[in-house]
Order: C-alpha cells, then structure tokens, then sequence
C-alpha cells in the first residue's frame, strides 16, 4: 500500500496489495469478485460457506464456489461449529482451487449465534482452539481466522483470542473491530485492534468502517495492521480500491466519479450479472446494486422505486439511462 509497506504475506502467498474484498453473504458471488477485480482488487473471497451446507453438496453451494481462472487469488470462508460437519466439508473443498481459507468466529447474525457459530465462538475459547486445529490439520491451504474484538465491551478477548489462534497454526487473522452486540453500529475500536496486533507475530487485517482513503490511513496508523479488508465501502464503489491506495501512496483523494461514469459502469456490471444468472435473475439481483450505485444522488427516489420492480435488461436500461440527467454524485 505505501511505497515502503512489505508485501502482505499468508503462508506462501504474496500479495502486492493488503487490500481484500471480504466476503458478503448474498452479494460476493463469482460476478461481482470478477468485476471487483477490474478495479483493482487483487484478493477477494467468495460468500461466507455454511459448513453443513457443504458436507451435503448441496446445490447452491456448489454455485457459490463458481470459480473461473481470473478469478484469483481467492478465499473462502467456512462457518461452522460442528467438528464432524467441518472436517465433511474440508473433503469437498479439496476438489476446488482457492488459496486461502478462512474461518469465521466473527458473524454476529442471530441466526448464526444461536446454532453457536460465528460470533458465539468468541465466548468459547477451548471449543474454538479445537475447531481450529482441525481445520489447519485438514486444510491443504493456508488458514485464517475473522474474528470480532469480544462478544459485549465487558468481554472484550481479542487478544486472547488472536494468541490462541497463532498458537493452533493460524497464518493471518482479520479483525472486526466491534463487539459482537454492536454488530455494524457504533465506534470501531482501533485500541483492541492494536493489542491483538501486538500479542502475534502472523499478519492482522483490519476490518470496520474502512470506507475511504483516510479511513483506512487511520486504522492502518492507529493499529499497526498489516492489511485492509473492503466489506460495505465496495457496494456501488468498485472505484475504492483505486481511492483507497492513492490516498495511501501520495494523500491525494481522487474525486468521486460524475453520474455519467455511475451509469457507465452499471450497466457493465449488470451485463456481468447477466452473464452469470441469465436475464430473468440478474435484473432481481442487480436491484439492490441500483440502490447502493445511487445512493447519494439528487432526486434519486422516483428512480430508485422503479428500479425495484423491472424485470428486464431493457427496462433496467431505461432506468439507468436516467441517471445522467439527476446531477453530480455525492
């Protein structure tokens, strides 16, 4: 990232840029890592894989794991708490090509704490040090661990948790920098990021808020982290990547693009999507990128309505084609 920042390393793997697209249930699929891609984006992971799901082959996980050769390098991220389940599900991905594999003890879905995965492994410290030494035992790629700084502010154990991790052969660590109960809301805390950092010698990416230029100059500084990981500062913003490493390189903050560039490189990434899911799925799909391409835009709403109805390219065109006519962006 800066001129004089060493190459991100995870086990063997180099990366020029510590920038990584985080995987994003329903929206990190094959067509928006490829355009992600196409703006830079060097590292990006696939949707977050439920590890039962998985062990049972089942359709669309399979679909979720779409990989084309363009497409790397490549993570992909298992959630699981089930010992029998994840090491089924470590067989199948033996038949795929990815680089990285990742385990999540960071979701903070109720749907997902409740069955005692995600974020409900940060409270049990034993039962996810045997979790993970599986996986690295299992793994024919090199293993991360995402995790959040603690489940509530009265059981912050991030660096507990970050040593139990190097401990059990963990090769890098992505960090969330909220508890669990504030989800996406509130402070990121860059101090339980900084003391994780501290306790291991394997790289720390820094995750929370990194949502432009100076954002992430600040969790970089104020961390010492090794990496960043683009989650919600992607959606309609594949020009991040670029923003983010100028502002790093030289302080400079490229202007965010005019309408007439939105428009463009929408409809790019609906022939993308169309590519992928044909016609009929991609127009459903591609509605909720319509909302985040826009967002910011003057007078934006009568479109943005109707966008969230058409079911056709051409009449997804229409709309789009609007666009130019609303103004500058932001």
């Amino acid at each position: 990232m800066k001129e004089n920042r060493p190459r991100l390393k995870i086990g063997k793997l180099k990366l020029r840029s510590g920038l990584i697209l985080a995987p994003m249930a329903g929206i990190s699929d094959l067509s928006f890592r490829l355009f992600n891609r196409s703006f830079g984006c060097e590292f990006a992971f696939v949707e977050m894989i439920n590890a039962r799901s998985l062990s049972h082959k089942s359709r669309r996980t399979k679909v979720m794991l779409s990989v084309v050769a363009e497409d790397r390098p490549l993570g992909v991220q298992l959630l699981g708490c089930e010992g029998n389940f994840i090491k089924r599900a470590l067989s199948v991905l033996r038949g795929y090509d990815f680089d990285v594999l990742d385990f999540n003890a960071a979701c903070p879905a109720k749907k997902v704490t409740r069955r005692g995965e995600g974020a409900a492994l940060l409270k049990e410290p034993a039962k996810l040090a045997s979790i993970l030494r599986l996986i690295v035992q299992e793994s024919h790629v090199p293993v991360t661990l995402k995790i959040r700084i603690g489940w509530d502010r009265n059981s912050v154990n991030v660096r507990d948790i970050a040593v139990l991790a190097e401990q059990c052969g963990v090769k890098a660590l992505f960090i969330h920098g909220r508890t669990k109960l504030q989800e996406y809301s509130g402070g990121v805390d860059y101090d339980a990021i900084s003391s994780a950092k501290k306790a291991v010698a394997i790289p720390v990416i820094g995750s929370g808020d990194v949502l432009s230029g100076p954002l992430a100059k600040k969790m970089l500084d104020e961390t010492g982290c090794d990496g960043l990981a683009i989650a919600r500062g992607a959606l309609g913003n594949p020009w991040i990547f670029k923003q983010i490493d100028e502002y790093l390189k030289t302080a400079s903050i490229i202007p965010g693009p005019e309408a007439a560039e939105i428009t463009e490189v929408m409809i790019r990434h609906l022939d993308s999507c169309i590519g992928f899911y044909g016609e009929r799925n991609a127009v459903v799909i591609f509605r909720k990128f319509f909302a985040w391409y826009t967002k910011g835009l003057r007078k934006i709403r009568p479109l943005r309505e109707k966008s969230s109805r058409v079911k056709t390219r051409d009449d997804m065109l229409h709309i789009i084609n609007q666009i130019p006519y609303l103004g500058r962006h932001r």
